[in-house]
């Protein structure tokens, strides 16, 4: 890992403590002055469980979602694609909710399977209408974002789907804990490691990172770049599908409509405040779930200081901004650092 991406986390990682403390700290002194306890949770277990569960949730994500910005690339269609297979997963496991489109019952476990291949599928898609056609990846995936958000309303005549009270095996996925920690925590961390190995570790990931730098260098230098790409959008795509499905598992319902509305800015500001370089060739896991950490704590900062929650779109808004300007200066800084050593 690069001195930049050290650089990145440490800062993010203090800013998530700082932050941490000062928004506990505020809420201790006002209870103090007499707001009733049972309404200022900051810091207790079941909030800080609570804001863990929400982390892992949207740390999952948000690696897909930096899979992709490590190539220079953009997936909006995140959202939109959780919308689908959150709607879908209901559809196929529960009798008569399919109806008129599919008009017969999965294996739970079959159903979620079948999920993670269309969203393979939809990220093979994108991976060849840009890398074939050269199409832009913000275009591609923009078009994705209202295709799958018309087709999870035309499947469902805009009707809500539900799960009902069965299938806790699999609700467990969302809403269990492992070893005392949120089951969505554990497997983000299990995920952000994986993927860490898969990127820093082996052929495929530092062939990503090459083709985030510098793509024509990268297929000049035999790289298969286009391979790479397709490999890295389907990658997405999965994760994606597989979160949307445990988002609907986790609220046991799905509306077509809303359902993930607007998760792909949330997936982005995590990889972009830790650390993803919007330019692509600069990732790192650990940031990724510090980046979504952060942007969690903040969230449920502004719910617990009584600001409207209508501010939370604010604040993911600001989170991004804030992570470009973090990555534009440290990237200068690193620069100029690298250009003094190289006149001494």
């Amino acid at each position: 890992m690069n001195h930049f991406l050290r650089q990145h986390q440490k800062t993010i990682g203090i800013a998530l403590i700082v932050l941490f403390i000062f928004f506990g700290t505020c809420l201790y002194q006002a209870v103090s002055n007499g707001w009733d306890w049972s309404k200022v949770r900051f810091w207790r277990l079941d909030q800080v469980d609570s804001m863990a569960h929400y982390t892992g949730m949207f740390a999952i994500i948000a690696i897909g979602a930096a899979i992709v910005i490590s190539t220079g690339g953009v997936d909006l269609s995140m959202g939109a694609l959780m919308g689908l297979t959150g709607v879908l997963l209901p559809m196929l496991i529960r009798p008569g909710q399919g109806e008129p489109f599919i008009d017969w019952t999965v294996d739970p476990w079959l159903a979620w399977l079948m999920i993670g291949g269309i969203g393979m599928l939809i990220g093979w898609i994108h991976g060849m209408l840009i890398t074939k056609l050269r199409l832009q990846p913000f275009l591609v995936t923009l078009c994705g974002l209202f295709i799958y958000r018309g087709i999870a309303q035309t499947i469902t005549q805009d009707v809500t789907k539900g799960l009902g009270e069965d299938f806790t095996g699999l609700k467990a996925l969302a809403n269990g804990h492992v070893l005392g920690l949120p089951t969505p925590f554990v497997i983000a961390l299990v995920m952000a490691a994986v993927v860490s190995v898969l990127m820093h570790r082996t052929v495929f990931g530092r062939h990503l990172l090459a083709l985030g730098r510098n793509e024509q260098a990268a297929a000049f230098s035999g790289i298969r770049t286009d391979r790479v790409k397709i490999t890295a959008y389907m990658l997405c795509s999965l994760i994606a599908a597989m979160g949307g499905a445990m988002f609907t598992l986790e609220g046991n319902s799905a509306a077509p409509t809303m359902h993930c509305q607007g998760f792909e800015l949330y997936a982005i500001a995590g990889a972009v405040l830790g650390g993803c370089s919007l330019r692509g060739g600069e990732c790192s896991m650990a940031g990724v779930i510090l980046g979504t950490a952060l942007m969690q704590v903040a969230q449920d900062s502004v719910m617990f200081l009584n600001v409207s929650t209508r501010l939370k779109l604010t604040v993911v808004g600001t989170m991004i901004l804030i992570g470009v300007i973090a990555d534009e200066i440290f990237r200068r800084s690193s620069a100029r650092r690298l250009a003094q050593q190289k006149e001494a």
